[in-house]
């Protein structure tokens, strides 16, 4: 698959963070998930997480988004400490989009439908709700679909859908969970089209966590690898792929981004 990456943003001057996660730890049932993880991300900055099966990827997914709390540790917005604050309150105030790895959409409901019933919760006045549909409709090329209830679309069809669920409160921050999983080559390299124009021409910081880590790489400014509870690696791809730490505990010796 080739690169389609034209530039990555490698540093940032004088700009206040779209996230901060100030060393954050969590535990389930004594079982340590994420042991004193610091980051952060920056507007229009594409990061993305890498690491085993249960590392904790999914987890900082949910401790952004306000599914969980930390057992330590502070989240910011900005200069926000949003620690505490809801998931409703993330997703209007904050401007939070989350693209879950399954579901996030109503099977029973059409294309149109599933848009229309999300942005009557995120958008009050009725005018702008119908343009933002629109918009989403063109910009994903769902028009065709806009009758086609979403239990029958395809996989690559149903990811569509849900960014662009993700899309309709004008995030700020995204995040795309597993955006790849189980999809064809050509799928993929249409989503990675659409991740890099979001970026481009909307200036959205994203935060990626998948397996598919040529597909993932491929599209980031920065990654990182987490392994044991920690951050193990951090820097662009290709850093990423020579650090000697990352090969051993993820990549191995023979990786690349083809």
């Amino acid at each position: 698959m080739a690169i389609i990456k034209k530039f990555r943003i490698k540093s940032f001057k004088n700009v206040e963070p779209l996230l901060e996660v100030k060393n954050i730890s969590i535990s389930f049932e004594n079982k340590k998930i994420l042991d004193n993880i610091s980051f952060k991300i920056n507007p229009g900055e594409i990061l993305g997480l890498l690491g085993p099966n249960g590392s904790g990827k999914s987890t900082i997914f949910n401790l952004i988004s306000g599914i969980l709390k930390p057992d330590s540790g502070r989240v910011f917005f900005g200069n926000k400490d949003a620690t505490n604050s809801p998931i409703y309150t993330r997703t209007r105030e904050h401007r939070i989009g989350y693209c879950p790895q399954y579901g996030g959409h109503f099977g029973d409901l059409t294309t149109y439908q599933n848009l229309k019933a999300v942005a009557e919760i995120l958008i009050k006045d009725r005018r702008t709700q119908n343009e933002r549909i629109e918009y989403l409709i063109s910009k994903f090329e769902l028009d065709y679909l806009r009758n086609i209830k979403a239990s029958v679309l395809s996989g690559g069809q149903k990811r569509k859908l849900t960014i662009a669920l993700s899309l309709l409160g004008d995030p700020k921050l995204l995040l795309l969970d597993e955006v790849f999983a189980a999809l064809d080559v050509l799928t993929i390299q249409m989503l990675q089209k659409i991740i890099v124009n979001l970026q481009s021409e909307e200036r959205i910081g994203i935060i990626i966590c998948d397996h598919q880590a040529s597909s993932l790489l491929s599209v980031c400014d920065l990654g990182m690898i987490l392994s044991n509870c920690k951050i193990i690696a951090k820097g662009t791809p290709q850093e990423l792929i020579n650090n000697p730490i990352a090969q051993n505990a993820y990549f191995g010796k023979t990786f690349k981004i083809n």
